[in-house]
């Protein structure tokens, strides 16, 4: 099974690495194959429309308006459909696990997590043909997820070409070095957007198939709808020390999955 171009083989990170620490993000380039694009790109179709199913899969349906706001959540699969907005738990489906664990992410998880290296999540970001949802400035760390420690890595994989006409990232750079907008963490209140000129600082980041970017957790990220009329798929993992705790006490607490653990 190829996944990486020869490109991805022996990338040399140290640019990569530098410029994720100083501004919270980092394009590794175009490095996955094309066979291995379409691959995943078959499969997300496969489970979102019921061909294949993998026990356990979370799925969230996006709104019928596009609006973040009125994403319903706890409803799970419903029906076969393209326009779910994500897909969790793909270290499930060995296609996805395939991808996550290839040498190019290992070198990089390695290289700022630890040695012993566990994922909080591995999912897919779907922007339907009909255009998905806006995702609003927020942060993917703080009392929210529930941990002992903010993971500060994930490693992003762009399944169609990500361009600002069907929603790519869009990022303040820098912004992951003053930590949590609020203890929470995820979504980031208006009024500390408004005064911290979020939207005035942004960069777009596109990025096309088969480019990979490195995203710090704190790094305040979001996107817009899909106006193309074509897919917007993205498959992200957030990789993190794997002495990582979950902390939360009204269920059993989480367990996770430890990956580059080779035979």
């Amino acid at each position: 099974m190829t996944i990486l171009l020869p490109l991805g083989e022996n990338l040399d990170l140290a640019a990569p690495l530098a410029h994720y620490r100083e501004h919270g993000y980092a394009r590794l380039g175009r490095v996955i194959a094309e066979e291995q694009l379409e691959r995943l790109r078959s499969r997300a179709e496969e489970l979102m429309l019921g061909k294949r199913v993998v026990p356990e899969l979370f799925f969230q349906h996006d709104s019928d308006t596009g609006s973040y706001e009125e994403l319903r959540y706890g409803e799970g699969y419903v029906g076969p459909s393209l326009h779910y907005r994500k897909l969790e738990k793909l270290e499930r489906d060995e296609h996805f696990r395939a991808h996550l664990e290839n040498p190019l992410f290992e070198r990089v998880a390695r290289a700022v997590v630890s040695d012993a290296v566990s994922i909080y999540r591995a999912t897919l970001f779907n922007k339907s043909r009909r255009g998905g949802s806006r995702l609003p400035w927020h942060q993917d760390a703080g009392k929210f997820w529930g941990l002992d420690r903010d993971p500060v890595l994930q490693i992003w994989t762009a399944l169609d070409d990500c361009t600002v006409d069907t929603g790519c990232l869009r990022v303040v750079p820098g912004s992951h070095h003053r930590g949590l907008a609020t203890p929470l963490g995820g979504s980031i209140p208006a009024n500390i957007v408004e005064r911290e000129r979020a939207d005035e600082r942004a960069v777009e980041v596109p990025a096309l198939a088969g480019e990979v970017l490195l995203l710090h957790n704190h790094l305040w990220h979001g996107s817009g709808v899909n106006e193309s009329g074509a897919p917007r798929r993205a498959f992200t993992v957030c990789y993190m020390d794997a002495g990582t705790k979950c902390l939360r006490r009204k269920r059993a607490p989480r367990e996770f999955v430890r990956v580059f653990v080779h035979a």
